[in-house]
């Protein structure tokens, strides 16, 4: 029985032709059509199945637009691949420290995009404690400290996108200047049944707990709120007794403000007085507005970081869909570091894949605006496309694995396609989505797109998109 979710027009494969391939038949085999007929009332599927020459396999709503959710990553990691040296060490993106002024001198700490600066007390590469310590060998007293992230104009969160995930790590603030994935840590820990449980965090944020510890095993209840440009965690609800300690990263409003109040931390612990404020430098989105047309003093760079490869942090943005490194690759695209011109060259990107709009519209570089869409069609082109590209191994290395790693780590497992199936998974409020390659019965390489709309009550449709692929894998 064919679900509500595939009443609309289908279409299947035919006989492949030297040309163009045919499109698909125009009702899905009877497993498929068994597996996404499990998909919640209501929802609305597009996938699209092609073999390696585009010949078409299963074609359901292929040309209809969906909400990508962090499928859109596939979009901005391809468009980077392709037009950077992700390959070189990252010598543009590292954070820079300048000293203005000759008596208590102002710290200027200047961020260029780089998603990986540390300030962990491990940190063993690309660390905020490098330039701590430069500036301690240069002088013992400093005035304000100031962080700088005009190396991008001031976008910090994509249109489109909740603001209820503000206060999360999944929505955090996106800057030029970013340390420690733009989180604060909040840890929990429950006490004595009918006592308050503790809540510590790192000091950036005032902390008002109200929160209990609960009985052994009574459900936990703990909520921690946080609104818009506010200093203060509402810590509420309860967590049993027993309970591990939990800790909870949390997003930041001015992630800049945020460096730079880490930093004169890392100062002090170096033997440096700081005797000044916490500021901060940003640049106003303006189409004409470059980095050197802010104002900013062009001061010599006291020191500077080198961080690794730019390949290395899109494995892990991929593989763990890691929103705030895809927000900061997509205006790493371009020297202004505009959302706009990052998306330029990904619409660049797409005509050399053949897929031009409507076909697609982006408004951030991760997956969490609303606003995104896209077709099947458009992925599976994308998809095909980087097969033929020098750099298509080593960009779809990047994508997790059924049953292996990243977000897939828990799906196809005990399944055919378990290490067989590599691709980017993608979940927003009534979105799923699934797109990328997997190995069939008969070993050829089918390339797929698979998107789960408007499921009601926000319920999941990823077990019927898992079971459609593996019925297509076992019949091909």
């Amino acid at each position: 029985m064919i679900g509500t979710a595939l009443l609309l027009p289908l279409m299947l494969a035919g006989q492949a032709a030297p040309a163009s391939p045919p499109p698909a038949p125009t009702t899905p085999p009877p497993a498929v059509a068994e597996a996404l007929a499990k998909a919640p009332p209501g929802t609305r599927i597009g996938l699209l199945v092609v073999d390696a020459d585009g010949r078409e396999i299963v074609a359901i709503r292929p040309d209809e637009r969906f909400i990508p959710a962090s499928n859109t990553k596939l979009f901005t990691t391809a468009a980077a691949f392709a037009t950077l040296d992700v390959a070189a060490p990252d010598m543009r993106g590292g954070a820079t420290v300048r000293l203005e002024g000759t008596e208590r001198p102002t710290v200027i700490l200047a961020g260029h995009g780089d998603a990986r600066l540390s300030s962990a007390p491990d940190c063993r590469v690309d660390c905020l404690s490098t330039l701590a310590t430069a500036v301690a060998q240069r002088t013992r007293i400093v005035g304000d400290v100031v962080g700088d992230d005009t190396a991008f104009p001031d976008e910090r969160w994509p249109q489109g996108m909740s603001w209820n995930n503000m206060d999360s790590v999944y929505g955090t603030g996106v800057s030029a200047l970013t340390l420690d994935d733009n989180a604060v840590p909040l840890t929990v820990v429950p006490t004595t049944p009918g006592s308050p449980l503790t809540a510590t965090g790192d000091g950036y944020f005032q902390i008002d707990n109200s929160a209990t510890t609960g009985p052994a095993g009574s459900a936990r209840t703990l909520t921690v709120e946080r609104m818009p440009g506010s200093d203060c965690l509402h810590v509420s609800g309860s967590v049993p007794a027993g309970h591990a300690p939990i800790v909870i990263p949390l997003g930041i409003d001015d992630p800049a403000h945020h460096a730079a109040w880490r930093f004169a931390q890392l100062l002090r612990a170096a033997g440096v007085t700081v005797t000044g404020r916490i500021i901060v430098r940003h640049r106003l989105p303006a189409p004409v507005a470059m980095p050197g047309d802010v104002g900013t003093p062009t001061l010599p760079v006291l020191a500077g970081l080198t961080p690794p490869p730019l390949a290395e942090d899109i494995l892990r943005t991929n593989k763990t869909s890691q929103n705030l490194h895809g927000e900061l690759l997509l205006r790493r695209l371009t020297r202004s570091g505009s959302v706009a011109d990052g998306h330029a060259v990904v619409t660049a990107t797409l005509a050399r894949a053949g897929v031009a709009t409507p076909a697609f519209d982006f408004a951030d570089g991760a997956g969490m605006s609303n606003y995104n869409r896209v077709t099947p069609r458009a992925t599976v082109a994308l998809l095909s496309w980087a097969m033929t590209q020098p750099w298509g191994a080593a960009w779809r290395a990047t994508l997790p694995v059924a049953a292996t790693d990243g977000t897939l780590t828990r799906r196809f497992v005990g399944t055919p396609l378990a290490g067989r199936l590599s691709a980017k998974t993608g979940t927003l409020n009534a979105a799923n989505a699934l797109s990328g390659y997997l190995t069939a019965a008969s070993g050829r390489t089918l390339i797929f797109s698979a998107y789960a709309n408007d499921m009601a009550g926000d319920a999941s449709a990823t077990a019927a998109i898992d079971a459609a692929l593996v019925a297509i894998a076992a019949a091909n």
